[in-house]
């Protein structure tokens, strides 16, 4: 079965070390958290809020040695007024047979606000 595993952080501003690096941690966080491995990765998408455009947060993944061959692509959130500014969101599809609920999503930074009404880490 594939599932869907969600993380978000934020970063302060928009450059590109900022960037990539918040990318890196909360990618770390969520393949740590699930123990996910390379090759149970369907695909990943990252998404930005509008106001983060200096650079594709998705480079974060090229320091994952094992993930050279997962697919990835980014995306820019839709503009939703009064939404969370300079916000990175995660979406990877894994394989697994764990059950929805054993998944554990990841909101760092300023992201925790996102989801309160669930168990994250």
């Amino acid at each position: 079965m594939i599932r869907g595993i969600r993380g978000a952080t934020t970063v302060s501003s928009d450059c590109e070390d900022l960037v990539i690096d918040a990318a890196e941690e909360l990618l770390q966080k969520m393949i740590d958290t699930n123990g996910i491995e390379a090759t149970n990765v369907a695909s990943v998408f990252i998404s930005v809020t509008s106001d983060i455009h200096s650079t594709f947060p998705s480079k974060a993944l090229r320091r994952f040695p094992d993930w050279k061959f997962v697919p990835v692509m980014c995306l820019q959130e839709i503009p939703v007024i009064n939404s969370l500014p300079l916000c990175i969101r995660v979406m990877l599809h894994i394989n697994t047979s764990k059950p929805q609920h054993l998944l554990k999503h990841v909101y760092l930074n300023n992201a925790t606000i996102l989801r309160p009404d669930l168990d994250v880490v």
